[in-house]
């Protein structure tokens, strides 16, 4: 689900209270990019009016995002990646000004590496509703304040209609792959179904035909944490007079996502039942090294993110169906008849391979047949951000056909 990697993937195995102490002070009441922000390497491309597939009206829809390597004269070496709930356009690059993170993909992304900047040109749009540019809860309303609490219900459909959009502007009749993880990947999947002719190749990573009622009901967890902090007001916390954001829900939300991005094993074999420390900078007694971990992520979490764009975008994944209307997921995917490479990761627990088979066993140009591509890891979802060799080598494979 996560693919800011660099943040997820601890230097040592506890966190010094140094740096959980470091993270006490308040946050911005919003950690989401915002108009007036530098710049940093984000573009910028209006799409116009968009009419959401539930009726909601949404004017001058603007989309942030990033290119890497050049697109040639017969604008055919494209390739679109999406990217997964809290990450962004920026795949390759230094953190800095803009930028809160170092780029999530820099080992997939660049000269000689399996998504090759000397061959293609790869475009990463911040999807609409995200918190890095793009239109979303926090961006004006025609009212002239932030849209918070009354910004449409947004489906996975409805950010691929847009994405469709954006291609449009910038003048990309047809890619020559698209891809995404997790959420992204539910994105790849509807554009594979929605726009057949504008691209040669998909790679779906550990994503699902469809959102089930345990992940629903895993979502419904984080959306209630958030909800339920005094400080959200019911979205409309942007100008709150006290200039505080629904900080303490957010990280709650985070921590409890970041507990089904890795395997139960990895997180036994990487903390144990160690302590932290004898006594803890946030008060009380000693701290298992796992909670220090989670809370530092949390906290470091709303520095860099929107809890208005938390709740629109897990609410979009909530909607994914790919059957939805068009008989079911066996027949909607038996028309994907394009090279697709549908890789699964055994130890993940929060999409499990199980949606990747199904994807595969329907999908009539899975590379690997009725059998999701595989790979072993310990590191559970967060693998396809971790295993860049191996997600980079399926990669390259997919781009050979």
């Amino acid at each position: 689900m996560d693919w800011q990697t660099p943040e997820d993937s601890f230097p040592t195995d506890f966190i010094t209270d140094a740096q959980l102490r470091a993270l006490m002070g308040r946050p911005p009441i919003s950690g989401g990019w915002r108009d007036g922000d530098p710049v940093g390497e984000r573009q910028f491309t209006a799409i116009g009016d968009l009419t959401t597939e539930f009726g909601g009206e949404i004017p001058n829809v603007r989309i942030a995002y990033e290119t890497f390597g050049e697109l040639n004269e017969r604008r055919d070496n494209a390739i679109l990646v999406f990217h997964a709930l809290t990450g962004d356009s920026h795949l390759v690059g230094a953190a800095g000004a803009g930028h809160p993170t170092d780029g999530w993909w820099s080992e997939i992304v660049g000269p000689g590496r399996p998504l090759d900047t000397d061959r293609y040109c790869i475009v990463a749009p911040n999807v609409l509703g995200g918190c890095q540019g793009s239109t979303g809860p926090a961006s004006l309303s025609p009212e002239g304040r932030e849209w918070g609490g009354s910004f449409p219900y947004l489906t996975i459909r409805d950010q691929v209609a847009a994405t469709a959009r954006f291609a449009d502007a910038l003048g990309i009749d047809r890619f020559c792959a698209v891809i995404g993880g997790s959420m992204g990947g539910m994105h790849a999947l509807e554009w594979g179904l929605t726009q057949r002719d504008r691209v040669d190749r998909l790679a779906v990573i550990a994503a699902p035909p469809v959102t089930t009622a345990d992940q629903i009901g895993l979502n419904l967890v984080q959306l209630e944490a958030i909800r339920s902090d005094p400080s959200y007001r019911d979205g409309n916390y942007y100008d709150a007079p006290d200039g505080i954001g629904p900080h303490h829900g957010l990280a709650t939300a985070r921590r409890l996502a970041l507990l089904n991005y890795r395997s139960n094993t990895e997180l036994d074999e990487r903390f144990g039942r160690a302590w932290q420390s004898a006594v803890s900078p946030l008060g009380g007694g000693g701290r298992f090294a796992v909670e220090s971990y989670l809370d530092f992520h949390g906290n470091k979490f709303t520095r860099r993110f929107d809890a208005g764009s938390y709740v629109t975008l897990v609410q979009a994944m909530n909607s994914h169906d790919v059957g939805r209307g068009r008989g079911g997921v066996r027949a909607a995917l038996s028309t994907l008849d394009l090279p697709t490479l549908v890789l699964g990761i055994p130890s993940d627990r929060l999409f499990t391979l199980e949606g990747q088979d199904e994807i595969a066993r329907h999908t009539p140009g899975s590379l690997d047949g009725e059998r999701a591509t595989r790979i072993e890891s310990p590191f559970g979802h967060d693998a396809f951000l971790i295993e860049f060799e191996r997600v980079g080598a399926q990669l390259a494979r997919l781009l050979a056909e």
